[in-house]
């Protein structure tokens, strides 16, 4: 674990760099430095409201554990909790702060503008890569025991899961309503300063796709070495701790190298799309360059299969979701809405449900190859492996975020055409990113939930999971139910938090008809406060259900009951994700393929088809789906921590 210090203070210092020469770039104009200084306050805001709603939440369950248990437990949930809060802190508040200079340098060209935004972009990745890496070894200096890093693992998903809930319902809330009433009713264009909502949309894009999509990633890359290091030290001793250890480093180490050669290969970029994979391809090969070297040297060439189908699988998954996100799939798509939104609904359901078979057939081989070579270790480390370039990989994911903001900036402060027509191209290359890195964050959980069910059945009774028993399939049956039923809860606190929004933009424009004509500024600070509101209200049960539902299960039907709960939830919670993301982020790219002037482009009725699609597949995508991941190993890691606690007595 000391390795993981050293390492991950190197991270830390050129983080510190990063953050220096990020920094040093200028925000622009007056107008551009005061739309970023808007778009910062209104997400720290939120955050800061967020906070005090699950710190107090957190702080109950330490204070739980720490009498059930011990002190160490309950510093370990904290530190895991905090560390995961600073984790998403850090990469959004500079993502607010790259947005305007992301808009000037457009004003130069566009490599001088993808350079500020991946570098952005990076320093979300690295923090969360960095943080999750030191978490872990002061925690099991301050614990001694392996086993205790599973309550700083669960810190971490709780954390998680309310930021990516809270921050989902607040983002989709204002881009539904500013959709709905900006783009359909009033025919105005994307980021038109004149919508109510359009400064909350761009701030909901922070507290969700950064703050909230690092919290999640942050989570799976703790979960995945958690597991890995327990079923590595379980079955092979010292030898399988230390080559989870190796090949985290690996990882680290190649994710700084890619972001190096990026950076400095991004100003001279004309193809932000192949600059950004080619640095991402660079990282994986490194990785397993290194974990050859080592699995040679330690002679257990196992090691570099189990990483090498991890890595594999892990890139294909991203490259599937593209192309089930992109190209003809969206022009069939598109059309569709030719024929109305029905056909788009239809349409976009069905290219959801299709991908889950590839993805399915993808993950069931990482899981069947690193099983044969290594059992389930094998399968924790190819989590591992697929987890292990996180730091360039969430990078290339948050550097689009901050590309669509740079937009939305360069449209209301009124910048020259040829501004937003770059920070358009970089926006189109960040869908396609944070599409890809939706799939590659729903196949880590789902490698990351199997080794944490090992986890779990290693330390509950073999006996008690016995396909005999009638309260396995009753836990698998409650627990397929669980991921829709907490969709419900997600959609149906968007949807609300929308109507207020929707209701609130009809007021400022009818009663204030000054907007339309650009004479009179709208309330921008009213339609934040719903969205804020609607996602504080909302978060709340969603995140208990997942941390309850194992308790509750267990005191029902006992150890095999939680079984079949995990069993039945991580089954149907992955498909369900993929089925969303997927649906989610096809809706999205047919709109903006017909914006582009295609079935009659921007205010036709097909425009309008996959306007209706779009709203309908935003908390698909970026609510409930992304949600659903963190549900399914939130609820493992609850489990193996009850056992835990109740082993105790």
């Amino acid at each position: 674990m000391v390795y993981f210090l050293i390492f991950g203070g190197i991270s830390f210092f050129f983080i510190i760099y990063l953050t220096i020469k990020i920094l040093d770039y200028p925000t622009g104009n007056e107008k551009t430095t005061e739309l970023s200084l808007i778009i910062q306050k209104g997400a720290k805001s939120f955050l800061f409201q967020e906070y005090k709603v699950f710190f107090p939440v957190v702080l109950i369950l330490a204070t739980i554990l720490g009498i059930l248990f011990n002190l160490e437990a309950a510093i370990a949930l904290i530190i895991g909790s905090f560390l995961s809060v600073l984790a998403g802190y850090v990469g959004m508040s500079i993502a607010t702060k790259a947005n305007a200079r992301t808009a000037w340098a457009a004003t130069k060209n566009l490599g001088e503008a993808l350079k500020v935004s991946f570098t952005g972009g990076a320093i979300m990745g690295l923090t969360v890569s960095t943080l999750g890496i030191i978490g872990l070894s002061v925690t099991y200096f301050i614990t001694k025991d392996i086993s205790l890093i599973s309550f700083y693992s669960l810190g971490a998903s709780l954390v998680a899961l309310f930021a990516r809930v809270g921050g989902g319902i607040y983002t989709k809330a204002a881009d539904v309503g500013a959709d709905i009433v900006g783009k359909t009713e009033a025919n105005l264009p994307e980021d038109d300063p004149r919508n109510p909502a359009v400064i909350a949309d761009n701030v909901g894009d922070n507290v969700g796709d950064v703050a909230g999509m690092g919290a999640d990633l942050y989570e799976s890359y703790v979960g995945s070495i958690f597991s890995a290091l327990a079923l590595g030290s379980f079955h092979f001793k010292e030898k399988g701790f230390f080559a989870v250890v190796y090949v985290v480093i690996f990882g680290l180490i190649s994710s700084i190298i890619g972001i190096i050669y990026t950076i400095l290969n991004s100003k001279k970029s004309s193809d932000p799309a192949k600059t950004l994979r080619l640095g991402t391809v660079i990282a994986s090969i490194l990785t397993l360059i290194f974990t050859l070297i080592y699995s040679v040297y330690i002679s257990w060439v196992q090691l570099f299969f189990v990483v090498l189908f991890g890595i594999i699988v892990g890139v294909s998954i991203g490259f599937i979701t593209e192309w089930y996100t992109s190209g003809n799939k969206i022009k069939n798509l598109a059309k569709s809405a030719v024929m109305g939104p029905a056909n788009v609904i239809i349409s976009g359901t069905a290219l959801g449900m299709e991908s889950t078979f590839v993805i399915t057939i993808l993950i069931s081989f990482a899981v069947i190859l690193s099983y044969k070579l290594l059992g389930l270790f094998g399968v924790a480390l190819a989590g591992v492996g697929m987890l292990s370039t996180l730091g360039i990989s969430l990078s290339v994911d948050a550097y689009g975020p901050i590309a669509d903001n740079a937009g939305g900036i360069a449209q209301m402060a009124e910048l020259d055409p040829k501004v937003r027509k770059i920070t358009d191209t970089l926006d189109a290359v960040g869908n396609t990113t944070a599409a890809m890195g939706k799939g590659f964050a729903i196949g880590s959980a789902a490698l990351t939930a199997l080794a944490l069910f090992s986890n779990f059945s290693n330390i509950s009774n073999s006996d008690s999971i016995l396909l005999s028993n009638p309260y396995l399939f009753l836990g698998a049956i409650i627990g397929a139910m669980l991921p829709f039923f907490f969709s419900a809860l997600t959609m149906h606190a968007v949807g609300d938090a929308a109507d207020e929004m929707v209701n609130e933009i009809r007021r400022q424009l009818k009663e204030i008809p000054g907007i339309l004509i650009g004479e009179s500024k709208p309330d921008y600070q009213k339609c934040i406060q719903i969205a804020t509101k609607g996602a504080l209200k909302k978060m709340v049960l969603p995140s208990l259900l997942a941390i309850l539902s194992p308790v509750v299960i267990y005191f029902f039907f006992g150890t095999t009951g939680v079984a079949g709960l995990l069993i039945g939830a991580t089954v149907s919670g992955v498909m369900l994700a993929i089925f969303m993301a997927n649906s989610g982020g096809a809706w999205d790219n047919a709109k903006k393929y017909i914006e582009e002037g295609h079935y009659g482009g921007k205010g036709s009725f097909a425009h309008k088809a996959t306007v209706v699609g779009d709203t309908v597949g935003d908390p698909y995508k970026d609510t409930s789906g992304p949600s659903i991941n963190i549900l399914i190993k939130l609820m493992a890691i609850t489990s193996i921590v009850l056992l835990t606690v109740i082993g105790r007595f």
